[in-house]
């Protein structure tokens, strides 16, 4: 099993999340990931920062869309990033959610169909290759090259997919997929489809990084864990999908109560509605019970636990948890 951990904005201040993202990297952990939300904090300043402050881990962004961002950015994005941090760069391409990027009037429907082409586009452009490329979502010209040649021409480009079909593209195409396994339990209806993704593209499905994105809260106090959940569960699910909701007994039509308190920025009201089932969304409790918990995912075909939400009560704690206690379990 890999470790990665995710840093959710609202989690620290940037500043406070750089330092975090070094004891990460102190504390074992191989992978460290920023999601690439619409309107929070932009990943490609915070993961510069890291970069100047890291020497071993490997950085990434999740959820990095071709609709709100241009695959030529996102190229020279990584590329540029991978010089500085001397080949750390990985990039987790594509949306867990059509919906936020819907948000600034952005038809995302054919997100597929984006996330093929961008990935195939961005992977010429490391190459070194003029991408003439003409497709259902791109058309570029003969001027689509890069002026500087890359650190390295080949990127690990993992595909942060939803549904049967695009976690089964995510298997076919990505070096890893990024699948949100909220629950935990739904990593039974995630794993199969990426495997049978690779499988269809004539690839072995053990080379495929299978990173389940998580949510953690680790604690020595349980509750104080389960507590702490609460505004990461009421802001998340309503945009969670029903079948792996299903995996824990939830239906989308759970959380509608939360999202009209959320539309109408009542967050407060919107936490207050959250059930003692709703917790089964995270891996959560002490570090036995985390370890307990990871074991499982290992059995399902998880191999790499890319670990976000609030951590834990305390997430330097967290951290030094995860590096004393877990970690190690597994090495």
């Amino acid at each position: 099993m890999k470790f990665g951990i995710r840093f959710i904005g609202y989690v620290a201040s940037m500043r406070e999340i750089v330092r975090l993202s070094v004891l990460a990297e102190k504390a074992g952990f191989e992978y460290v990931w920023y999601p690439h939300d619409t309107f929070m904090q932009n990943t490609w300043v915070t993961t510069t920062a890291v970069a100047e402050h890291t020497s071993k881990i490997k950085i990434g962004s999740v959820g990095t869309n071709p609709y709100t961002t241009s695959p030529a950015e996102i190229a020279t994005y990584i590329a540029t990033l991978d010089e500085l941090s001397q080949g750390r760069v990985v990039l987790g391409m594509g949306l867990h959610t059509e919906k936020m990027v819907a948000w600034t009037g952005i038809d995302a429907s054919n997100y597929m169909t984006a996330t093929q082409e961008a990935t195939a586009i961005i992977r010429a452009l490391l190459r070194g290759e003029v991408v003439n490329f003409q497709g259902e979502q791109f058309n570029w010209s003969e001027q689509c090259y890069l002026r500087f040649k890359p650190f390295r021409d080949y990127i690990p480009i993992y595909i942060c997919p939803f549904g049967e079909d695009y976690l089964s593209l995510s298997g076919e195409i990505g070096d890893g997929s990024l699948p949100m396994i909220t629950p935990p339990d739904s990593a039974t209806y995630m794993v199969p489809p990426i495997q049978a993704g690779a499988r269809k593209a004539n690839r072995n499905p053990a080379d495929v990084d299978i990173a389940g994105c998580a949510w953690l809260s680790i604690s020595r106090d349980r509750g104080a864990a389960t507590k702490v959940l609460r505004s990461m569960i009421s802001y998340f699910g309503p945009y969670l999908e029903a079948p792996a909701l299903a995996c824990i007994g939830l239906t989308p039509e759970d959380f509608v109560p939360i999202g009209k308190h959320l539309d109408a920025s009542r967050y407060a009201e919107a936490e207050a509605c959250v059930t003692e089932d709703m917790y089964k969304l995270a891996l959560a409790g002490t570090p036995k019970e985390i370890i307990q918990q990871i074991e499982k995912l290992a059995e399902q075909g998880i191999t790499q636990v890319n670990l976000g939400g609030p951590l834990g009560p305390d997430p330097e704690e967290a951290i030094r948890l995860m590096g004393d206690e877990v970690i190690p379990h597994f090495q």
